[in-house]
């Protein structure tokens, strides 16, 4: 009896021990559900409705831009022409580097210094600045409202609300929130399939919930927090766009951070960091597992980013894991055609 209690014990032991390991698993997965407002449920024609607006150059000054010009699908939702800083209107060159909007519907707040809560709110911003698409909803909204085809597209999706600067920012939103990321080699390893990432990429998971501490600010499934931290890319005092989230309100510990950017599908979306200024994953890594780009003389730097003494091969094997994080493309049809 005694023995049949120990085997029987260590049998529950083995699958509680299971149990664990997929739970500590799950939360790595992106969930089913899409979060989305009450006031702009999904539906299939605000969808196709914001993918075409998303598309449409028109909506710039000067029918040269779309919001696709900065976060383009073939380039991981980033720039269409990899740059450091995004290029706008008449070739203005911004003062940040574009994020991704990948997965941007799980996030609570929006732009690198999230001035915006949410993807609505945000939509409209890019139309308004004139280093961006340079257009006025005081010109914008008239003009589309010339457009027949919109205006009868716009009835369908938003029923009796017209098209307004409301409705246009809840059609780009609602395509937005479309935009997520696929199954990836890391998530079929995570569901179970042991072979589906290397080794080396294993390693690289240890290392990154360990001694590299990586999910300090990269964790879950989007493997972001969220939150906005000061990895030390700069000495000194910040100027201008470089004082980050501080803008928003002069808080001394918002002076100089920045939004965690998700590391879904990074390798597509190089460079790297709010001001483009790190070509590879490699030296992104080191940056962020080594102090930061200075170590000294940095206000307000992250209490995360201390220097973990990272080797070239434990830098390497993070990067082999990172890279399991990219997964197909999302399936879509890029509209050439626009109502008229």
């Amino acid at each position: 009896m005694i023995v049949k209690s120990v085997l029987y014990m260590m049998t529950v032991a083995i699958i509680v021990s299971s149990l664990q390991a997929t739970e500590d698993m799950s939360k790595w997965l992106r969930p089913a559900e899409v979060p989305q407002p009450k006031d702009n449920q999904l539906t299939p024609e605000r969808i196709e409705l914001g993918k075409l607006l998303y598309f449409d150059v028109r909506l710039s000054s000067s029918e040269k831009i779309s919001c696709a010009t900065c976060h383009h699908p073939k380039q991981g939702w980033s720039d269409e022409v990899p740059t450091p800083k995004a290029v706008g209107h008449e070739g203005a060159v911004g003062s940040r580097n574009s994020p991704v909007i990948l997965n941007t519907a799980y996030q609570n707040r929006q732009f690198w210094d999230g001035r915006a809560r949410t993807l609505e709110e945000q939509a409209l911003g890019p139309m308004e600045n004139g280093v961006e698409m340079n257009m006025s909803l005081d010109e914008l909204i008239p003009k589309l409202n010339a457009i027949t085809g919109y205006v009868k597209l716009f009835e369908q999706a938003y029923p009796g609300e017209g098209l307004t600067a409301l409705t246009l920012a809840k059609a780009i939103a609602s395509f937005e929130r479309t935009v997520v990321s696929g199954v990836s080699a890391f998530d079929k390893y995570a569901m179970g399939e042991e072979g589906a990432i290397s080794d080396k990429a294993k390693k690289g998971f240890e290392l990154f919930k360990g001694k590299a501490h990586c999910v300090d600010c990269h964790d879950g499934f989007n493997f972001s927090d969220g939150s906005f931290h000061n990895i030390g890319l700069k000495d000194g005092e910040l100027k201008g766009k470089e004082l980050g989230r501080y803008l928003t309100k002069n808080r001394a510990a918002w002076y100089g951070v920045m939004k965690t950017p998700t590391l879904r599908d990074v390798t597509k979306s190089a460079p790297y960091f709010h001001d483009g200024s790190v070509a590879t994953l490699h030296e992104a890594t080191h940056i962020c597992g080594n102090g930061g780009r200075f170590k000294h003389n940095v206000r307000n730097k992250s209490t995360y980013i201390v220097d973990r003494e990272l080797t070239k091969q434990e830098i390497n094997d993070l990067v082999s894991f990172v890279e399991t994080l990219t997964g197909p493309d999302m399936e879509l049809t890029i509209p050439i055609k626009f109502p008229q």
